[in-house]
């Protein structure tokens, strides 16, 4: 089966042609980072008519580069959920237009199970020989969302919330620290970086949440210690100063995203562990998830760096794995700014 994929819930327009075996054809993305850097994050506006522009090209670059036409491919998945409306609405409306010219199947996918799915592909030598195998506890760690989640199979009845955070996601948290310390945005990948030169626990930041049974999480307390050290010191000048900030801030949230992943697996009596979602992308978490997998004898799966951010192969293959089961949407799907999984009990900001 050959599916379409195509991703604008937030600052990316990617297009991506995926077989259900979740090998990827082409994967074709446009990043706004550019964009949105002088305002320090992202504005609905601009996202929304940049993936106005950005949709007839990279579709028009990932069927060329998968050697396809419209006609040959299967199906079409496009993200419906969950996300910026404007941003969402362009890339649905669009698809909703492909599908009745070209009489194909639509399929509205939601990006969190994208995200979960995202392990599944395969890009190459890199893929791991063998795809994760159910059930697993899933990690989904981004600048929208931080949650846990077992997975029983690959469709949303079969995903449950085990915990999830009760205000600022991680990745949230990264950049708002990066620019509280002048580092421009994204600001992940910097924090990351400079990570790796600094002193883990040389800043003495609290562990939010720490207490044994929570599987919920907390970053707004973390970043507002940070936001009270510029206060106090002002912006570091200093590189090495800069850098123990880095480590020690990153050491907190890495420690904290891990022990609760595992302390969901054991609560649930699984082995097989996988991360998902931008920040999945930091390395000092990957070493981490890897390391402490290694020493209790499970097994952790990371996805490829490029299926980490916010791309459309993920998409594709969750709109696969719908497709096979039956799930096929109509002319009249909606977009819409809330996600389809169970999302437990939360309370706070991290109910939204």
């Amino acid at each position: 089966m050959l599916v379409l994929g195509i991703e604008s819930s937030c600052d990316e327009t990617g297009a991506a042609v995926v077989r259900d075996d979740g090998v990827v054809l082409s994967d074709v993305v446009q990043s706004q980072i550019d964009l949105h850097a002088r305002y320090g994050g992202i504005i609905p506006e601009l996202a929304a008519r940049d993936h106005l522009r950005s949709f007839a090209p990279v579709v028009s670059e990932a069927l060329a580069k998968a050697n396809l036409t419209l006609a040959d491919l299967d199906v079409i998945a496009v993200t419906c959920r969950p996300g910026l409306v404007g941003a969402l609405l362009v890339g649905v409306q669009a698809v909703k237009g492909m599908a009745w010219a070209s009489q194909k199947p639509l399929v509205g996918v939601d990006h969190l199970v994208g995200h979960i799915l995202s392990v599944f592909l395969r890009r190459g030598d890199k893929s791991p020989a063998e795809p994760p195998k159910f059930p697993f506890v899933s990690l989904l760690v981004s600048g929208g969302h931080t949650a846990l989640y077992r997975v029983d199979a690959p469709h949303v009845s079969m995903m449950k919330e085990l915990g999830a955070t009760r205000d600022d996601a991680a990745g949230e948290a990264f950049d708002k620290v990066a620019k509280l310390l002048g580092l421009g945005y994204p600001g992940g990948p910097v924090i990351d970086r400079l990570a790796k030169k600094g002193r883990a626990g040389s800043v003495p930041f609290t562990r939010p949440m720490a207490r044994n049974d929570s599987l919920e999480f907390s970053f707004s307390g973390l970043k507002t210690q940070v936001a009270q050290l510029v206060e106090t010191e002002g912006v570091p000048t200093n590189e090495e100063r800069l850098a123990d900030i880095c480590a020690s801030f990153q050491d907190v949230v890495t420690e904290t995203l891990t022990k609760k992943l595992f302390r969901a697996a054991e609560q649930e009596n699984v082995t097989t562990l996988v991360i998902g979602g931008g920040v999945a992308a930091n390395k000092g978490l990957r070493e981490r998830v890897a390391s402490v997998a290694a020493k209790r004898n499970m097994q952790a799966f990371l996805p490829e760096l490029a299926s980490c951010t916010d791309n459309a192969a993920m998409i594709a293959y969750a709109g696969a794995m719908s497709f096979a089961r039956g799930e096929v949407s109509g002319l009249d799907l909606a977009a819409t700014s809330r996600t389809s999984l169970p999302q437990g009990t939360r309370k706070g900001r991290g109910a939204r």
